[in-house]
C-alpha cells in the first residue's frame, strides 16, 4: 500500500469515516484516545485497573471485515439488566484478552484478528494511565472525561483549557502512523473529550506538524452541551488550532444543510443545536480550504452521510 493510500484518522466520531473508507483500496490507521472513564469502560478501569477499551472496541468493529456480522454485533452488545447492566460484552472480551495475552497492545492485536480487521489497524494514542481535566471560564476544574462529557455543572459555561494528568507519552505506532500517512482525517467527534486530548499526548502535535500528509478536519453537525454549547463552525476550528497549531490544517469540511425542524426540536430537548456553518479565514490566510456542503444523511437522526464524507476525503489522496 503506497503512502498516499495510507489514511490516519483521529477522534471517536471517525467511526463513521472508517466504515465508509474501508470499502476502498486504502489502509486505515485509527488512532484512539485512552482517557475514557465512564460507563462500562470506566467500571472495568476502576475495578480491575484496565486501560479503557471502549474507543478501541468501537474502532475495531468499524474496521471489521468479518463475514459473519453476528461477531460484530456480539462485540457491541450491551447488557441492560442485573449486575452487568450497562456493561459492553466487547469490553469484557478485550479485558480477558489483556490478561491472556499479557498486555493491552497484544490484546488489541488479538481482537483485530477475531474481528477480521484486514484493511487497517487500531492504535491507542498512548498506553499511559491518564485522566482528562478541564478548567472552565468561572475557574472551576472538572476531573474526568465522563464528567466533562456528561456535565453535572452548568454546561453553558465555556471550557478554557484541558489537560492530561499525568503527562502521557505517545505510542510509537501512533507517531509512525501520523508520519507515514498520506492523509490525516481529524474528527468528527466531541471536541474536548475525543479529539483534542489526542494532541495533548507528548509527541503527537510534533508528528502532525512534521507529516507531509494532507490534513483535514470534519466539523460536527450539532453542538454538545458541556463542551461546545453556542459554537459555530469557526469556533470548532479556532479551538482545535490552538492545540495543533495555526496553519496546520489543509481543509475543513463543514455541513451547510439545516436538518428539518421537527428533528431539530427533539435534539433541543438534549440541549444540542445545529452548528451554524459560519467560517472565515483570517485576512491573508491561504489555509485551510473551506468545503461547505450537505453532509446530512437521510433518516430521523442527525448523522453524517458516510458516502459523502468518503467521496470528499478520497479527493485528497
Amino acid at each position: 500500500m503506497s503512502k498516499g493510500k495510507h489514511i490516519a484518522v483521529i477522534g471517536d466520531g471517525t467511526y463513521v469515516v472508517l466504515t465508509a473508507l474501508k470499502k476502498f483500496p486504502v489502509y486505515l490507521s485509527a488512532i484512539v484516545l485512552m482517557a475514557d472513564d465512564g460507563g462500562s469502560t470506566g467500571l472495568l478501569r476502576q475495578e480491575f485497573g484496565l486501560l479503557p477499551a471502549g474507543d478501541v472496541r468501537r474502532a475495531l468493529t468499524a474496521l471489521s471485515n468479518h463475514p459473519d456480522e453476528f461477531i460484530t454485533r456480539l462485540f457491541n452488545y450491551r447488557f441492560s439488566e442485573g449486575s452487568l447492566n450497562g456493561h459492553n460484552f466487547g469490553n469484557f472480551v478485550i479485558a480477558v484478552l489483556e490478561r491472556v495475552c499479557g498486555s493491552f497492545e497484544k490484546a488489541v492485536e488479538a481482537a483485530s484478528k477475531l474481528l477480521a480487521v484486514e484493511k487497517g489497524e487500531v492504535i491507542p494514542v498512548s498506553f499511559d494511565d491518564v485522566r482528562l481535566f478541564a478548567e472552565l471560564a468561572d475557574g472551576s476544574v472538572i476531573k474526568g472525561e465522563s464528567n466533562i462529557d456528561i456535565p453535572k455543572h452548568n454546561g453553558e459555561i465555556t471550557i478554557e483549557k484541558i489537560w492530561l494528568e499525568p503527562q502521557a507519552k505517545a505510542n510509537a505506532k501512533a507517531l509512525k502512523a501520523i508520519r507515514d500517512a498520506g492523509l490525516i482525517i481529524i474528527g468528527p467527534g466531541d471536541l474536548y473529550t475525543s479529539i483534542i486530548p489526542n494532541f495533548l499526548v507528548k509527541g503527537i502535535v510534533e508528528a502532525l506538524a512534521e507529516s507531509r500528509a494532507k490534513k483535514i478536519y470534519i466539523c460536527n453537525l450539532m453542538t454538545k452541551y458541556g463542551e461546545t454549547h453556542g459554537f459555530v463552525a469557526y469556533d470548532f476550528v479556532n479551538v482545535l488550532e490552538k492545540y495543533i497549531g495555526f496553519g496546520v490544517l489543509d481543509a475543513v469540511i463543514i455541513n451547510n444543510q439545516r436538518p428539518p425542524e421537527n428533528i431539530l426540536g427533539r435534539y433541543r430537548k438534549e440541549k444540542a443545536f445545529f452548528i451554524d456553518p459560519f467560517f472565515s479565514n483570517p485576512a491573508g490566510a491561504k489555509k485551510p480550504k473551506i468545503i461547505k456542503t450537505n453532509l446530512i444523511s437521510k433518516g430521523d437522526l442527525i448523522r453524517h452521510n458516510k458516502e459523502k464524507l468518503a467521496e470528499i476525503a478520497l479527493k485528497f489522496i
